[in-house]
């Protein structure tokens, strides 16, 4: 490098880290001001799952509202699938750091060393409750009752009436509909459509929260749309007289019955006051799992390393705070999260423990303030057990950054003027390859001694759930 070229590039990095400062220092009115938290996390719908981002078939007037009084974080990340987001989400760290790669074979637990959003909050003095998905583990020190949560109203495995060899796994025969649900330890049965019934539960939580006055974190995760597609008649009939398949109009009823039940949380938060005094965020889990139906102009879909599998948008609200229909073309991601909503709560986490994420209130408050460049890592794990995870680990991988995308360590997308990735410029920008690269590897060296959960010895005979179950009310 001559010396020309050295003292622009410490001018250029001199001048982004005074932006960076000044943006930081902007944001800090935000910072205690400790708002009731909602956290809406669904399964499987992608960011062009909703009708106000294109989508041709589905009606999402909720959602649609939403957006118009929402900051839309239009370039957010999450990772492939949903166990690892859930993961990262809440630890502020790329899930493979907690020994997350895969979401069945007890690696979907997260690290026992692994400290959570839920414990910051409660440590911070929020009401936490849980309702719907949890998925980081099914034994009891995984559950998240031991995790940082007061109120726990969960279904066990990776969803309603799964079962895989192991821990993980959900009560035997359990249905979308009147499932039966853990609650705070004893199981219950419930009557109603499964996100008809996460919804409800947190709704009575919240307003029990608010006749106390404490904050809360209500993180609400139903385990729709996720498959099988069953949705009730109500939701899904048109599209079966569209003629849409079963699985395609099951899907396209579980979206609109999310898009139902997030208007009724919206209106109830008003007619309650407090709309100005929460933050509502809405986003999904991972890519759509129907990109059959709707691409969103992304390449891939749930469980691929391409923006179809890991950009789904945020939607953040809070009323007389937040930038109303605004959007904001940061880079940003889950691992996010967690140190902005520590901040807004007052919150003080370990400071001895790795974060990936970086504080989001400059950009709530400036949806365009200065946001310098970084770079975020995919791996779709999933590898077959017994596999030496060195073996494949550049496979279904990706590295971006605001304008690359680095796919499987050859494969190289300029998002910004090819959104689509259909075009492979690898050999225009070699420099830009060899750099992705070398970060990959090196994100690698640092996550592989975490990967604590491969090949794990202490495998239950039978799934927990199921344990506790019979035991509650026998065979």
């Amino acid at each position: 490098m001559n010396r020309r070229h050295f003292l622009r590039t410490l001018a250029l990095t001199a001048a982004s880290a005074a932006a960076s400062a000044a943006a930081q220092q902007a944001a800090e009115p935000l910072a205690g001001r400790r708002p009731n938290i909602i956290l809406i996390l669904t399964d499987d719908q992608g960011a062009g799952d909703m009708a106000w981002a294109g989508h041709p078939l589905l009606a999402t007037p909720s959602l649609d509202a939403l957006r118009k009084q929402s900051l839309w974080f239009r370039d957010f990340q999450v990772s492939p699938t949903c166990a690892p987001t859930r993961c990262a989400l809440l630890t502020g760290r790329h899930e493979f750091f907690s020994g997350v790669t895969h979401t069945i074979y007890e690696r979907e637990r997260m690290s026992l060393k692994a400290f959570t959003l839920a414990q910051a909050l409660r440590d911070a003095g929020y009401a936490t409750g849980v309702f719907g998905k949890w998925h980081l583990g099914d034994e009891a020190p995984y559950q998240p009752g031991a995790r940082g949560f007061s109120e726990v109203f969960i279904h066990g495995g990776g969803g309603i009436g799964q079962t895989y060899p192991g821990s993980c796994g959900d009560v035997p025969n359990n249905s979308y509909f009147s499932p039966v649900i853990r609650h705070n330890g004893a199981f219950v049965r419930t009557q109603g459509f499964c996100t008809d019934v996460f919804f409800e539960r947190a709704l009575g939580w919240i307003d029990a929260r608010r006749k106390t006055g404490e904050p809360f974190f209500c993180y609400l995760a139903p385990n729709a749309p996720h498959g099988p597609f069953h949705a009730p008649d109500r939701w899904r009939r048109r599209y079966t007289e569209a003629g849409l398949d079963d699985d395609a109009a099951g899907f396209c009823g579980m979206v609109e019955n999310i898009d139902w039940n997030v208007g009724r949380l919206v209106a109830q938060l008003d007619a309650w006051g407090l709309s100005e005094t929460t933050l509502l965020l809405f986003l999904g889990d991972n890519g759509t799992c129907q990109r059959r139906l709707f691409d969103g102009g992304m390449r891939g879909a749930k469980g691929t390393p391409f923006e179809g599998g890991t950009r789904v948008g945020l939607l953040a609200r809070w009323r007389g705070v937040l930038p109303e229909g605004a959007t904001t073309p940061a880079l940003t991601a889950h691992i996010d999260l967690f140190p902005t909503l520590c901040s807004l709560a007052g919150a003080r986490p370990p400071a001895d423990t790795r974060r990936d994420g970086r504080s989001l209130l400059p950009l709530f408050l400036k949806p365009d303030a200065p946001w310098e460049d970084r770079t975020l890592f995919t791996h779709l794990g999933r590898w077959k057990p017994g596999t030496d995870p060195d073996a494949v680990r550049h496979d279904t991988c990706a590295v971006r950054n605001a304008r690359f995308r680095l796919v499987n360590h050859a494969a190289l997308y300029d998002l910004a003027a090819d959104p689509s990735e259909k075009r492979n410029v690898a050999e225009q920008h070699p420099e830009e390859v060899a750099r992705l690269r070398e970060a990959f590897d090196a994100w690698w060296a640092a996550v592989r001694p975490c990967l604590e959960n491969e090949n794990p010895a202490d495998v239950p005979s039978q799934n927990p759930f199921k344990t506790a179950y019979w035991q509650q009310f026998g065979h």
